[in-house]
């Protein structure tokens, strides 16, 4: 199994795209600026995306996706999320005024997307070709929110996303019942908006600390570090490496890697 990492920016500027993965050819997570680097072919194998969560970052590309190749399907694009995360989409983006309703284009019995809920803790298995089991994990942040755990669905480890989030004692809890292949965490902003980390439910790097504190000790895998911001990103890997290099708990003896655009995770 592999991840293809087309977007994992906590904002847009050059080379700089917002939140998406791709698993093998026919899974997205999230679904941000980064979709756009998939060429027509490479959108239309995608039967199913789980989203994290509302904010534009993640879903920005779902409705621009749709109108290029929803003519090309036999079957709707499956979106799966937290029903708060189908409300929204409903409400705010396919409304027929900032979007068309593609629930029911072209027609009702045959639309372009079908929005299906899931719940924390639950898992799905998706994929035809190359089935996988995807567990929802629990996330902290501003509005209903989620991370997920991938895996092969005969076995194997997880590739881990926390989504967004902040301080989540629960996702430790499952993730270190888990047998992980890496994870990926976010940590959007620098020690230096610490405060503003906090009142927007992100992590910044003496928080994401803390939370790496909570590994069990004898697990070892790498952690990847998205979601920064393109302002930011030099000074938070700096203020990261610092840590480590002060052997705080948490950050001492981890294998920290910056996660990168354009880039292949395989597991």
């Amino acid at each position: 199994m592999q991840v293809r990492v087309l977007g994992c920016s906590g904002a847009i500027a050059k080379d700089c795209r917002t939140t998406s993965f791709l698993v093998d050819t026919d899974l997205l997570v999230d679904a941000g600026t980064g979709v756009g680097d998939l060429s027509l072919d490479e959108m239309a194998c995608i039967d199913d995306v789980v989203l994290t969560h509302s904010h534009l970052d993640h879903i920005a590309a779902l409705p621009l996706m749709l109108d290029a190749v929803g003519s090309r399907r036999t079957q709707p694009l499956r979106v799966h999320a937290l029903r708060a995360t189908i409300e929204a989409l409903r409400a705010h983006v396919f409304n027929n005024v900032i979007w068309p309703d593609f629930e029911s284009i072209p027609s009702p019995e045959a639309p372009f997307v079908s929005f299906h809920d899931i719940s924390v803790g639950q898992v799905l298995q998706l994929g035809t070709s190359a089935p996988k089991l995807i567990e929802v994990l629990p996330a902290v942040h501003t509005v209903p929110a989620c991370g997920f755990a991938v895996r092969h669905a005969t076995g194997g480890a997880h590739w881990v996303f926390s989504g967004d989030t902040e301080r989540n004692a629960p996702f430790w809890d499952r993730v270190n019942a888990l047998d992980v292949a890496m994870l990926v965490i976010e940590t959007a902003f620098s020690s230096r908006e610490q405060a503003l980390a906090e009142r927007s439910l992100h992590l910044s790097p003496e928080v994401l600390a803390d939370e790496l504190s909570h590994i069990d000790p004898g697990k070892r895998y790498p952690i990847y570090i998205t979601h920064t911001k393109p302002a930011e990103t030099e000074e938070i890997m700096s203020q990261i490496e610092t840590l480590a290099g002060r052997q705080v708990a948490g950050l001492a003896q981890r294998d920290i890697r910056w996660l990168k655009a354009d880039g292949i995770l395989t597991f």
